[in-house]
């Protein structure tokens, strides 16, 4: 899919390892799915492995040259993941060098999942050499498995000693569960005359909904940003990104984005609210929008990204609200797949948003790479050629363009079709 470029902002290769000073690595050190029987145990201990481990990369690590102000959003759901509540104690006072996470595993909803947490963040500040309240922690995968600690620990010098400044795609792959394809992007942007680069990855395809959707996303830059800056930007941003992605309805226990600022770009600290604060926020939503776009993109089965830019509202938030409305409607998502420019289907949504405006005043319009195709006006459908609509719709990417005509506000959300494959992969997830 294509990236959405913006002024002043150049993208450039090497995702979390493009800002200075960032290294990285992934390993397949032999998580699995199902719990192992006796006899497989007592093989996984004779070889240091586990048997039905899959091939891919489970255990990533991201370490900072020197210490980073650091920030993070975590999710809205009253269970949270351990890595979680540990992650929260370690950054309170602002600061962090590392990050380690697993996935196959949310090490949620388990009793001993904050003692696995911290022994991961302990294991990881044993090879760095740093303190183990400087590192961040993160799981994803099944929930309510007990976290098995010791194919972590074995892995986790050659995780270390591996870690390169090229190493951004072999840590990307070792946090992707049933993503289908690779999250990454990096830019680079001025501060004070100093060239900044920002970067960042996500891992997320299902359990997504706009209450910080179900992601670890990891973001590193060499801009020198204090902490409260940094929160306060990250908080900001991710409000009109990840908080409007929706694929299927459900908040996780385990999402988590977290940013790390390094200040080896040399340019003048963003201590406050001012040009500079606000180029580096530009930055920050160029790269989180288009992780979302990605994210949405990969949904559980997708085959389209919809994109739904809500204009003419009261207020933002009004159209925030409509824009999310229609793409979660499972109903709007099955139309996407079909290819069937029901524009009932966008009305009922719209009509059910909590929001109070005219309906009678609201025009709906279909679009993509293939064309514009008006399907309602003032509240109304309207003719159209089917032939039309299905040239539009067949496209990847599609674009659900309402105005409400009842003032200058605006959002957009993001979200994917729904289709046969994703009730199989969630009915075979722990298979």
């Amino acid at each position: 899919m294509e990236i959405v470029k913006f002024d002043n902002i150049t993208n450039v290769e090497g995702g979390v390892c493009a800002a200075k000073g960032f290294r990285a690595n992934g390993i397949q050190c032999g998580l699995v799915h199902k719990p192992l029987t006796d006899t497989e145990a007592a093989n996984a201990a004779a070889n240091n492995a586990l048997p039905s481990a899959k091939k891919k990369n489970d255990l990533a690590m991201i370490v900072s040259d020197t210490e980073c102000t650091a920030a993070a959003v975590y999710t809205t759901n009253k269970v949270k993941g351990a890595p979680i509540l540990v992650t929260k104690e370690h950054i309170k006072n602002g600061k962090a060098r590392a990050v380690i996470v697993n996935s196959v595993n949310a090490n949620t909803c388990n009793p001993d999942g904050v003692e696995k947490a911290n022994a991961m963040c302990e294991l990881c500040a044993k090879e760095l050499g740093i303190s183990a309240d400087d590192v961040i922690v993160a799981s994803t995968g099944v929930i309510g498995q007990v976290l098995p600690i010791e194919p972590i620990a074995n892995g986790m010098p050659e995780l270390a000693k591996g870690l390169t400044y090229d190493g951004n795609k072999r840590a990307l792959e070792a946090i992707m569960t049933t993503d289908t394809m690779p999250k990454e992007i990096a830019v680079q942007f001025e501060l004070g005359g100093k060239t900044c680069t920002l970067g960042g990855m996500l891992k997320g395809s299902g359990m997504i909904h706009p209450n910080m959707a179900t992601t670890l996303t990891f973001l590193t830059t060499d801009a020198a940003i204090s902490a409260e800056m940094l929160q306060l930007a990250l908080s900001d941003i991710v409000k009109v990104t990840l908080n409007r992605v929706s694929v299927d309805g459900d908040t996780s226990t385990n999402d988590m984005v977290c940013v790390m600022a390094s200040g080896a770009a040399g340019n003048a600290p963003v201590n406050a609210e001012g040009p500079d604060f606000g180029k580096f926020r530009h930055a920050l939503y160029c790269i989180m929008m288009n992780l979302a776009r990605m994210m949405a993109r990969d949904g559980e089965g997708a085959t389209k990204l919809v994109e739904c830019c809500v204009a003419g509202a009261a207020d933002d938030n009004m159209a925030e609200t409509v824009a999310k409305s229609v793409i979660t409607s499972s109903l709007f998502k099955a139309m996407i797949f079909g290819e069937d420019a029901n524009a009932g289907r966008i009305y009922c949504a719209i009509g059910y948003a909590d929001a109070d405006f005219d309906v009678n005043k609201v025009d709906i319009v279909i679009a993509s790479k293939a064309g514009k195709i008006p399907v309602g006006h003032q509240g109304c459908l309207v003719p159209f050629s089917e032939d039309e609509a299905k040239k539009v719709l067949a496209e990847e990417e599609i674009k659900v363009l309402i105005n409400l005509n009842s003032g200058s506000g605006r959002a957009m959300a993001w979200g994917c079709d729904l289709t046969y494959d994703y009730v199989k992969i969630n009915g075979d997830y722990r298979s």
